[in-house]
């Protein structure tokens, strides 16, 4: 807006400023020329007076100070005409000497009218030069207000472009944030979404699988409540036939036993009835053979507990977690055909695995027929005793 009314004043302004100066110089001029000639007086006093330009009070007080010395004059003029009639003598010497000082005057007044003509065409020219340096100083004035109005409308046109174009950066940063704000937003909404059906598959899945180790587990424990119920089942079916066929092995070797001592008794009365008719040295002599026959037995019977331990560790699979701190004692029995009847843990290991394991490899190991080789007294010594296990004795 200011720029507008600034280019609304141009130059017709400092025009009207230099017209309006020669105007009021051209009436100064005027106003100080003088409208009649001034008469001069009959002293010898010329007054001069230099007509500058002055303001209307001045004039009107120099036209007071004109009228007080005409009056004056006329008094003078009075007073010399009495002197006149006075001095007769002396008149025509005063007339002369008054047309030389009008003359004089008269010559005077037209220099100082020239010297005021003079001065008033240099002061007008004064006036004019004034007024046209003004008027260029005013034109240089407004062509610099023009140049700094335009300056101004460029500094505003290039602030409000740099606004505009902070404006449009703020805006586009603003939308570019925005975006960016919302494409995080969507990121991030889409992996808490991928998150959340990844931990749903997985919670199925572990349900999924819970479920089926739990069915698993059940089947496993159904299988194996099915497969202790046949083992219980087999194991007594077993220890059933086996019982039975103790006691059949029982009854026979009673029956054998029986037959044996009733021979032996009758060899014992044939040896007797013989011994009547023996030295005292044939005593002697079956005596030492009893003494090595008993020695033999121990012998074989060691011998016997020997071959059952070292087949049962042979047959003995260690579990990984077995120490040699670990000991356990099974109790053995066996039929007197070196079957196995039963083996049971008498003293834990503390370990349950450890325990049976032993007792797997009592039953792989099994059967001992060996013990049929003993003689009768030992067989029925065997057949049923402990035996103590433990890793290092493997290991060694």
């Amino acid at each position: 807006m200011m720029a507008k009314e600034e280019r609304r004043v141009g130059y017709g302004l400092p025009t009207l400023l230099a017209i309006g100066v020669h105007v009021l110089v051209l009436l100064v001029t005027a106003l100080r020329w003088p409208d009649a000639d001034v008469e001069p007086s009959s002293s010898s006093v010329v007054q001069a007076t230099l007509v500058t330009t002055e303001t209307a009070t001045d004039q009107a007080q120099r036209a007071k100070e004109a009228q007080v010395r005409a009056a004056a004059n006329q008094q003078a003029e009075q007073a010399q005409a009495q002197e006149e009639q006075a001095q007769e003598q002396r008149q025509a010497e005063a007339q002369a000497a008054e047309e030389t000082a009008r003359q004089q005057a008269l010559a005077e007044e037209q220099a100082r009218r020239e010297a005021e003509q003079q001065a008033r065409e240099e002061a007008l020219k004064q006036a004019q030069a004034e007024a046209a340096r003004r008027a260029d100083e005013a034109a240089k004035q407004a062509q610099l207000r023009e140049q700094q109005a335009e300056q101004r409308r460029q500094e505003e046109a290039r602030q409000q472009a740099e606004r505009q174009r902070q404006e449009e950066a703020r805006r586009q940063a603003e939308a570019e944030a925005k975006r960016k704000a919302e494409a995080e937003a969507q990121r991030q909404a889409e992996e808490e979404a991928k998150r959340k059906a990844e931990a749903e598959a997985q919670r199925k899945a572990e349900e999924e699988a819970k479920r089926k180790a739990e069915v698993e587990a059940q089947r496993q424990a159904e299988e194996e409540a099915k497969r202790k119920a046949e083992a219980e089942a087999q194991r007594k079916a077993e220890e059933e036939a086996k019982r039975k066929a103790e006691a059949e092995a029982q009854r026979q070797a009673e029956e054998e036993a029986r037959r044996k001592a009733e021979a032996e008794a009758r060899r014992a009365a044939e040896a007797a009835r013989q011994a009547s008719a023996s030295s005292l040295d044939n005593l002697i002599a079956g005596e030492a053979e009893s003494i090595a026959n008993a020695k033999q037995a121990a012998q074989a019977a060691n011998g016997f507990i020997n071959l059952v331990r070292r087949a049962i560790e042979q047959a003995w699979i260690l579990p990984a977690s077995a120490t040699n701190q670990l000991r356990a004692v099974v109790r053995i029995q066996l039929l007197p055909t070196g079957e196995l009847v039963s083996a049971r843990i008498i003293e834990s290991s503390g370990d349950g695995v450890f325990d049976r394991s032993v007792l797997q490899a009592v039953e792989r190991a099994a059967p001992f027929r060996e013990i049929r080789e003993l003689p009768l007294a030992a067989q029925s010594q065997f057949r049923e005793f402990n035996l103590d296990f433990n890793p290092k004795d493997v290991r060694r």
